[in-house]
């Protein structure tokens, strides 16, 4: 059983209450700011670290070696389902803490995860503060125009509740960190709303990762049909990457490019990725590309030059966080299954951005 469908009726309802609406998550921010509000604001939440591409590039994998710093923290699945509200669901739910057993989580890619595994919880933040941007057919860029006092505001205090509450002996020099990958529609705006940020985008050979996302659309799409509770807890969070719920972001150029074609077929996905890529590529000033494959290849060099990067101090670490990207890279199989100028297409922009790749 995977780690989504192992929810108690009782983890249920209490989801279901969470998310009924987006004032439920507001209301218990707001009590928790009055509650617990000493026990964070004075964290100070600079320079926070942002990883995002296209699902599939290995953003999950550098999520949780670098959580593995100090100085580092991230949400973590004991944060839902009042994901805006970390420290006072923290504080209620202490009495009844779970073990962290590990569980394979719903990719069925042989990670596993536990309560205390980093996660990407995030997207609920961005979607109450930026509602117009979702549609039924898809989630729109952010533009810099899009800054919102109100939602930089929340976000700043939010970065601080979870470093208070990961690294409470770090609030002076704790660091945010996130995995999202729908953060790729928003690269124009991150900069601008934290200057000091730094934005990490793995990237992954084209071919072999559009494979990747078409065989988790197809597993989506049958988990999805099979349980519908899977269906709800991935809309809530705001993953609509795959299966029923998949809503593409709209890069410039997607709807020609994936004009007539199916989501299950592998030029969809490629057509997906030139898109998304091309939109990177764009924004290849304000962000560090990083080499998947290169990463999994040669994991100290990777780290080193991450924590260059990133300014980090790997503080003794530092072995530890590679050992997380020693996994077989597979090889990418033939290509006579793929449109070819969409794959040339392709393979153009992956070279164009392995030449601004951190190493």
């Amino acid at each position: 059983m995977t780690y989504e469908l192992n929810y108690s009726r009782l983890d249920r309802l209490l989801h279901r209450v969470a998310f009924a609406a987006p004032f439920v998550q507001l209301t218990a921010a707001d009590i928790e700011g009055m509650v617990c509000g000493a026990s964070y604001n004075a964290a100070r939440a600079a320079r926070p670290v942002f990883i995002t591409s296209l699902p599939r590039a290995g953003t999950t994998l550098m999520l949780e070696a670098l959580n593995h710093f100090p100085s580092l923290a991230s949400h973590t699945y004991r944060d839902m389902p009042f994901v805006l509200a970390p420290v006072l669901w923290s504080r209620l739910s202490g009495p009844f803490r779970q073990t962290a057993e590990l569980k394979e989580r719903a990719h069925g890619d042989g990670m596993d995860v536990g309560f205390d595994s980093p996660e990407a919880f995030e997207e609920i933040l961005w979607r109450t503060f930026w509602p117009h941007k979702y549609s039924n057919t898809g989630i729109a860029l952010w533009r810099p125009e899009d800054s919102s006092r109100d939602g930089r505001g929340f976000f700043s205090s939010h970065m601080k509740k979870i470093v208070a509450l990961r690294r409470p002996d770090r609030l002076n020099d704790g660091r945010y960190l996130s995995k999202n990958n729908a953060n790729v529609a928003r690269l124009a705006l991150l900069g601008r709303m934290f200057p000091d940020a730094k934005i990490l985008v793995p990237v992954r050979q084209p071919l072999a990762h559009a494979r990747s996302l078409l065989r988790q659309h197809r597993n989506f799409l049958e988990m999805h049909e099979a349980s519908p509770f899977v269906r709800r807890y991935m809309a809530d969070l705001g993953h609509y990457e795959f299966g029923a719920v998949h809503r593409p972001i709209r890069f410039p150029g997607l709807d020609e490019l994936v004009a007539n074609r199916d989501p299950l077929t592998i030029d969809y996905w490629l057509a997906y990725w030139i898109a998304g890529f091309e939109h990177v590529l764009l924004h290849r000033d304000n962000v560090i590309v990083v080499s998947y494959e290169s990463s999994c290849a040669d994991p100290a060099r990777a780290v080193e030059a991450i924590c260059a990067r990133l300014d980090v101090d790997d503080e003794g670490v530092g072995p530890t966080v590679a050992a997380f990207f020693k996994r077989d890279v597979p090889a990418t199989k033939g290509g006579e299954d793929a449109d070819r100028e969409l794959l040339e297409r392709a393979e153009q922009i992956h070279a164009a951005l392995m030449a601004e790749r951190l190493h």
